[in-house]
C-alpha cells in the first residue's frame, strides 16, 4: 500500500499543495507549526476519513473556507486507485473512489491501511483505558469493515441510553425504550468484544518478540483484554458474548437507574500491558513504557502485514526526537519494507537512510526537498 501523489486544498494551514512521494521513506522536515502533521494527517484520513486530533471534519478545514479536499493517487492489492474526499462545514462529506460515490469509509480503509505514532503514544501504556480503547478501535476498524459499522452503531445506542438514564426522573415514560436499547447494545458489543479479543490474541503474537528483542531479552510483554465480568471468554462467538452481557445488564440495572449513568457494557474495556508479570501501568519505568509502546505500535504494522499480504503506511509524526539514540536505531531497523512518513524539525538527523526523498515544510507548502 503507498500513496504516490496527494494533493491539498483548503485542508488545514495548506490553502494548496501537491506532492509526490517514493514507495520507501519520505522525510517531512521543518520548524515547529509549518504543517508538518498536517501532512500526515491527511494521509492518516485516506484510511478511515478520521483524524487521531480532530473531533470532526470541520476541523480539518482551513480558517475562512467552508470545503476542503484531498484528491491522493493509491497504490493497493498491484492496482492504481484515486481516491477523493470533500469536506463541508455544513452537510456530509463527499468521498469517491475511481470517481464513484462511497456510501461510507469502509472502501477507503479497504484500499489503504495506516500505522501512526506520535510523541503522545509513548505515553500510551500510562494513560487511561481510553486511549487504549482508541488504539484497538482504530487498528481493527481498518482491518473489519463490520467492526467499524458496529463501533458506530454501539456509540449511537449508548447515547440514546445515557439520555434515558439521565432523564427518566422526570420523563418515567423513557423507560418503557430501555429493554429495547440494552438488547440492542448487548448485540453490538458482542462483537465488539469478539474482535478486539482476537485482534489483541494476534497482536501478543507480534508484541511479544518485538519486545524481547527491543529490551536486550531482559523483559517480557504480556497483552490481555479486561472486558465485563460476565464474560468469561471473550474469545468465543459473539452469540455466546450477547447472553452473558445481557446478563451483566440485568444485575446492574438497579445501579444505572440510580446512578443515571451506563455502568454496563464493553464501552469501559481496556487493553491491560504486563512487564515481567507485572501491570505496567503502575509498575513500570519511563524507558519501559517507552519500549512497550514502541512495541505495540510495530507489532500492529506486522498484523496489518499478515491480515492483508501488505504492509501499511507507517506515519512516524515526530516521535525519533523524542526517543534516545537505542531506541531510535531499534525503530529505524525495523521499518524496512512498505512505506514510511517520518516528520522532523532536522533532515540531517536522518540522512543516509537508503532511496529516501525529502520535503522542506515551510508556512503551509513545500519550500523544498533534497534526496539525502
Amino acid at each position: 500500500m503507498t500513496v504516490k501523489a496527494l494533493e491539498l486544498v483548503s485542508f488545514r494551514n495548506y490553502a494548496a499543495l501537491q506532492a509526490e512521494f517514493v514507495p520507501g521513506v519520505n522525510i517531512i522536515y521543518g520548524e515547529n507549526a509549518q504543517g508538518k502533521t498536517n501532512l500526515l494527517e491527511a494521509v492518516e484520513y485516506l484510511s478511515g476519513c478520521r483524524s487521531h486530533r480532530a473531533r470532526g471534519d470541520k476541523e480539518l478545514i482551513a480558517f475562512g473556507c467552508d470545503t476542503a479536499a484531498i484528491h491522493a493517487d493509491v497504490e493497493s492489492r498491484e492496482r492504481a486507485f484515486h481516491i477523493e474526499a470533500y469536506l463541508k462545514r455544513s452537510g456530509r462529506r463527499i468521498l469517491r473512489i475511481n470517481g464513484v460515490k462511497q456510501k461510507t469509509a469502509a472502501g477507503c480503509s479497504d484500499l489503504l491501511h495506516t500505522v501512526l505514532f506520535c510523541p503522545e503514544d509513548l505515553i500510551l501504556i500510562r494513560q487511561g483505558g481510553g486511549a487504549r480503547r482508541r488504539f484497538l478501535d482504530n487498528s481493527i476498524c481498518q482491518l473489519r469493515p463490520r467492526y467499524a459499522a458496529a463501533l458506530a452503531e454501539y456509540a449511537r445506542l449508548y447515547d440514546h441510553k445515557t439520555r434515558i438514564l439521565r432523564d427518566w426522573p422526570e420523563k418515567p415514560s423513557l423507560l418503557d425504550t430501555l429493554d429495547e436499547f440494552n438488547e440492542r447494545m448487548a448485540r453490538t458489543g458482542a462483537v465488539l468484544i469478539h474482535y478486539r479479543a482476537h485482534f489483541i490474541r494476534k497482536l501478543t503474537r507480534f508484541a511479544h518478540p518485538i519486545h524481547r528483542e527491543f529490551s536486550g531479552e531482559r523483559e517480557n510483554l504480556e497483552l490481555t483484554y479486561e472486558t465485563v465480568k460476565t464474560v468469561s471468554d471473550p474469545l468465543a462467538p459473539p452469540g455466546d458474548v450477547f447472553l452473558q452481557l445481557a446478563e451483566h445488564q440485568r444485575t446492574h440495572r438497579k445501579a444505572e437507574l440510580e446512578a443515571r449513568v451506563c455502568l454496563s457494557g464493553p464501552h469501559k474495556d481496556d487493553l491491560a500491558v504486563i512487564i515481567n508479570g507485572q501491570p505496567a501501568r503502575q509498575f513500570a519505568s519511563q524507558g519501559q513504557t517507552r519500549t512497550a509502546a514502541l512495541s505495540l505500535k510495530l507489532a500492529e504494522r506486522e498484523l496489518h502485514r499478515e491480515d492483508t499480504g501488505q504492509w501499511p503506511v507507517l506515519l512516524l509524526d515526530d516521535v525519533l526526537s523524542e526517543l534516545d539514540g537505542k531506541r531510535q536505531d531499534y525503530v529505524l531497523r525495523r521499518i524496512d519494507g512498505g512505506q514510511v512518513f517520518i516528520t522532523c524539525c532536522e533532515e540531517e538527523k536522518l540522512r543516509g537512510l537508503e532511496g529516501a526523498k525529502t520535503f522542506h515544510i515551510h508556512a503551509g507548502s513545500i519550500a523544498g526537498g533534497t534526496i539525502p
